[in-house]
């Protein structure tokens, strides 16, 4: 049988002893969460059902394609192992899960994590034997919980406004890794574009920990430190200075010894820092033409049908003009962030907040643990350019945002990551942040223009927020959302009324976007969005990737050079 996404998850920190369990598990859809007193990690256990793992089982790609709502779902796979397999440790990674997952290894209880987006994995070792072994996996999920966060998975039956098809239990790939019991943990990249790297690692066990840098295959630096386990650092010069920018990757390869260990990483060499108005990559004004990337597709929802499709998804960004995007209310798996690093393609990191009851002060910890998973797991991508852990944070039943709760994330990011600029909040209410950011839909350009040349007149940013949040003059800003223009042939929705025919909308397009562009106060804007999602029409590709309009019409208005751009 063939694996569907079968390539390694992890480009970043690849071994070459690893096991894809992607392709058939067992499944049972456990509609009244008794799974666990019945008992159905023991392995003759009944299962009544097949699902194609990665795909969750809302969707057609599964084989199962139940919409339904699932508060829980069980996955069981036998799976046989060697003696050299099992001669280090066994890693069991699961890429994502959503939303509360439980392992158990041949019966046996092996861990626990919560959160539905980002990566982890459990050491399984001591559960192993040699021959035949089972694996069992529960997930419970419930959008409609306050202290769940969903992102835009429907709390209602159907999709309906800006909120879509949901996603239960496991939705990106299951592998295993076998490491030596002395190994690399973890790694953190510095880069300097002045043509160095410091490396931090964490290690296990007793060696000597090498790293060798690579340029299209030449060596290009090297160094070796002793370490007898935990946190070590190398600082490598490099003979060639290659920097990572829009448009152009020009990644280095890497490549990690330490014992028996061996690890293949990449790096790009690239800097990021606000000024004043203007938003610096490698010491130059980068206008960025973000678009908003949402990531749903019709066959597997969250999941990409294939790697091509991931890389496909920029490329037809890139074909109309967009040199990066919001990676909106999702968690990106890294196959697209390791496309986005190779590509040059700029992203902002973000978190699915929708659904989490951001007026309570408990709401921190559900979404500062996964978050802090998030900024640790993605920190090395030279692609991302920031982060964004809240999106619209609207009150709810007449109750305002704990305002403490969007402060303290914003602060431990900044702490974990002061490399990178955070938006507490994209769109509002804001509390503290490096970047005042705004979502405006308003359709007609003749509105919008003087709306916003105001702030090159008299520095004072248009705001229909502006009695809950303020900004100060000086700030850094852009539009972090806007068009969002309704092209559709049936009874989809958009902001705004719907042009009457393609010159009108292109005309709108280019009115709104100018306005950004020509704008010398705002270092970038996100057009809403890259493609249709299920009712939500306002794409310039159609759900299924087809383009509305002629891409290189767009690319043309976009590619415009910005008055804040050098």
């Amino acid at each position: 049988m063939s694996i569907p996404r079968p390539e390694h998850p992890n480009p970043q920190f690849e071994r070459e002893t690893w096991l894809n369990l992607n392709g058939e598990w067992e499944f049972l859809n456990d509609r009244g969460n008794s799974g666990r007193d019945r008992k159905l990690y023991e392995s003759d256990a009944a299962f009544d059902q097949k699902i194609t793992v990665p795909f969750c089982p809302q969707s057609r790609l599964s084989g199962i394609g139940d919409t339904e709502f699932m508060y829980s779902v069980w996955y069981r796979r036998k799976i046989s192992l060697t003696a050299e397999q099992l001669s280090g440790d066994v890693l069991l990674h699961i890429g994502a899960c959503d939303y509360k997952t439980r392992v158990w290894i041949n019966g046996k209880k092996a861990g626990e994590h919560k959160g539905g987006y980002v990566s982890f994995f459990f050491d399984i070792t001591e559960y192993l034997t040699g021959g035949e072994n089972t694996i069992v996996i529960n997930a419970e999920d419930n959008e409609r919980d306050p202290m769940i966060p969903r992102g835009k998975q429907s709390e209602e039956y159907y999709s309906h406004g800006c909120d879509y098809t949901r996603t239960t239990g496991i939705w990106q790939t299951v592998w295993l890794e076998f490491a030596p019991k002395t190994r690399v943990e973890k790694i953190k990249l510095y880069p300097d574009i002045r043509g160095a790297l410091t490396l931090n690692a964490t290690t296990r066990g007793a060696g000597t920990l090498t790293a060798k840098a690579y340029y299209e295959g030449r060596p290009v630096g090297e160094a070796s430190a002793e370490s007898r386990g935990g946190e070590v650092s190398l600082y490598i010069a490099l003979s060639q200075t290659h920097l990572w920018e829009a448009g152009h990757g020009r990644l280095y390869d890497l490549e990690l010894t330490y014992g028996e260990d061996r690890v293949k990483s990449y790096f790009g060499l690239r800097s990021l820092r606000l000024d004043g108005y203007k938003f610096l990559i490698n010491e130059r004004s980068v206008f960025q033409r973000l678009v908003l990337d949402q990531s749903f597709n019709p066959e597997g929802i969250y999941t990409a049908p294939t790697d091509e499709f991931l890389k496909g998804d920029i490329e037809r960004s890139v074909a109309m003009g967009f040199n990066g995007a919001r990676l909106h209310e999702k968690i990106f798996e890294p196959r697209f962030l390791y496309h986005a690093d190779r590509m040059g393609y700029l992203v902002w990191g973000e978190y699915p907040n929708w659904g989490l009851d951001h007026t309570r002060e408990d709401s921190v910890y559900p979404v500062l643990y996964e978050w802090l998973e998030e900024v640790e797991r993605d920190f090395n991508h030279p692609s991302i350019v920031g982060w964004c852990p809240f999106n619209e944070t609207w009150d709810i039943n007449g109750r305002k945002q704990c305002d403490e709760v969007l402060r303290t994330v914003y602060r431990v990011t900044k702490a974990v990551d002061p490399t990178r600029p955070c938006i507490d909040v994209s769109g509002g209410y804001h509390v503290e942040t490096d970047i005042y950011d705004v979502h405006d839909y308003e359709q007609d350009p003749a509105v919008y223009k003087p709306r916003y040349d105001k702030l090159m007149e008299t520095g004072e940013l248009y705001d229909w927020l502006g009695g809950r949040q303020h900004y100060t003059v000086g700030q850094p800003t852009f539009v972090s959302e806007y068009g969002g223009i309704r092209w559709s042939e049936g009874d989809g929705w958009g902001y705004g009324n719907a042009p009457k025919t393609e010159e009108e909308f292109l005309a709108r397009y280019k009115g709104l976007t100018e306005t950004l562009l020509f704008n010398s106060r705002f270092f970038g804007f996100c057009y809403t969005q890259l493609t249709d999602v299920e009712q939500e029409q306002n794409g310039l590709y159609t759900y299924d990737r087809k383009p509305k309009f002629d891409p290189g019409i767009i690319r043309e208005i976009n590619s415009q050079k910005a008055a804040i751009e050098d």
